[in-house]
């Protein structure tokens, strides 16, 4: 949610913002004359309120002869305080609707447009020449098969379309990344979290996402919960209505969790494989901190992402994602590409996001200012206001491909990142197995 007192003081900057995101920038004005008519709407309900009040002293004190006439009029007071009761109410409903609805105010520097329209900030390594290596790369589900790590058609029998089981080295694998993201995120002070995959709905409401027009979103009808995308979500909803302290630093947690996506806008693309599944594993650092530090929190959790990638001896690009393409909660986001040999282009594996307080405001999560003493030595107590939340993905499924095709030998075997090494025993190859 925005700073309702910052787009009253500012509406431009943030028609500027829907403006660079392709969204209806007179979705400012909405809210700014929703704003204006629940607050007078509110004045007039709390004069009559104040009024009915009033009156009824009056009614209680007055003469016998004079309380019927007198009780007609607070009868008739007390009807127009219920009208303006519930048309200040109506408005206010209207009014949280249209501000809980609009994207954050994105961070100045963030490129305008859509999807296509990031700016590459850097690219770090070269993409493997197979020409060189002298053979054709295979695509990951055919090294996966291989290799008996990949099983796609009886996770098709088992859960349906975009579903598959990891076997063997290729699962060990997975856990491999796993846990050298929670070692990397350990050593930088984070805590393991394994999280809820179901949530309820104000805390996937609260993390910025529209579930009732989200088609992405699993939901469980019966129990009114949803299965998350990202654990995100749990992480983002663990400190709701809450004060959090700082003194001590910002609060960065890892969630490991399984993750839900239906998938449903990416109908006919990438239905060869792993990179668009319905089921998937991720740790996800997830950062609050106060507002001031957050764009260098940002960088900081960037950095790690890139370690991680390097570790594993991939090449790869980052990307400052356009403002179209941000989301409803981020205000800047960074995207890490890896390039996939046989698809001949990067491809997203990690993400991190700036959500400033837009999410913590919606989940009522603050942190108090220090006290502070005026001249004459009186003393006023801090106040309390929102804190930024941060997102950043350190390892996924996803990145089985990049790896299983970028470290891939001319027999379909695959060498083992050297980092990866020890989480995988020692091993250094996942070899052929004999068909069965």
């Amino acid at each position: 949610m925005i700073d309702i007192n910052l787009l009253r003081e500012n509406p431009d900057v943030f028609r500027a913002s829907q403006r660079a995101r392709g969204k209806d920038e007179t979705h400012v004005d909405r809210i700014l004359e929703a704003d204006t008519a629940r607050r007078a709407l509110i004045g007039e309900y709390e004069t009559l309120r104040a009024e009915q009040n009033a009156f009824g002293k009056t009614v209680a004190k007055a003469p016998k002869e004079e309380k019927p006439a007198l009780v007609a009029q607070a009868k008739e007071l007390a009807a127009r305080v219920n009208e303006a009761k519930a048309a200040s109410e109506a408005k206010t409903a209207e009014y949280e609707e249209l501000i809980s609805s609009i994207e954050n105010l994105i961070i100045d520097g963030v490129p305008v447009g859509g999807e296509d329209d990031y700016v590459v900030i850097k690219e770090v390594g070269t993409p493997r020449d197979f020409a060189a290596d002298g053979f054709e790369p295979r695509d990951h589900l055919e090294i996966g098969e291989l290799v008996d790590g990949i099983d796609m058609a009886r996770g098709a029998k088992v859960s349906g379309a975009r579903f598959y089981f990891l076997k063997g080295q290729v699962a060990r694998l997975e856990q491999a990344l796993m846990w050298m993201a929670l070692d990397l995120a350990t050593e930088h002070g984070f805590t393991m979290m394994t999280t809820p995959t179901l949530v309820r709905p104000e805390i996937m409401n609260g993390t910025g996402f529209n579930v009732k027009h989200d088609d992405e979103i699993y939901r469980l009808e019966r129990d009114d919960l949803y299965l998350v995308g990202t654990s995100e979500v749990a992480l983002a909803g663990y400190h709701t209505d809450e004060i959090l302290d700082f003194e001590k630093g910002a609060k960065k947690y890892l969630g490991w969790s399984s993750c839900y996506r239906r998938e449903a806008g990416s109908a006919g693309k990438d239905t060869r494989g792993i990179i668009r599944v319905h089921q998937f594993n991720k740790a996800e650092m997830f950062v609050y901190c106060p507002v001031e530090q957050a764009e260098e929190m940002h960088e900081k959790l960037l950095s790690l992402e890139e370690e991680m990638l390097q570790r594993c001896g991939l090449a790869y690009r980052v990307i400052d994602t356009a403002a179209g393409d941000l989301g409803t909660s981020a205000a800047r986001k960074f995207d890490c590409e890896a390039w996939v040999p046989t698809q001949g282009t990067y491809r997203e594996l990690t993400s991190t996001s700036n959500c400033t307080t837009y999410q913590a405001r919606r989940l009522n999560i603050r942190e108090r200012t220090p006290d502070t003493v005026d001249e004459a030595g009186n003393v006023r107590k801090g106040r309390t206001r929102s804190v930024a939340t941060l997102n950043g993905t350190l390892a996924t499924t996803r990145w089985l491909v990049a790896i299983l095709e970028t470290h891939q030998q001319a027999d379909g075997s695959v060498r083992i990142p050297e980092a990866l090494r020890p989480y995988m025993g020692g091993a250094e190859v996942i070899p052929v197995v004999a068909a069965e």
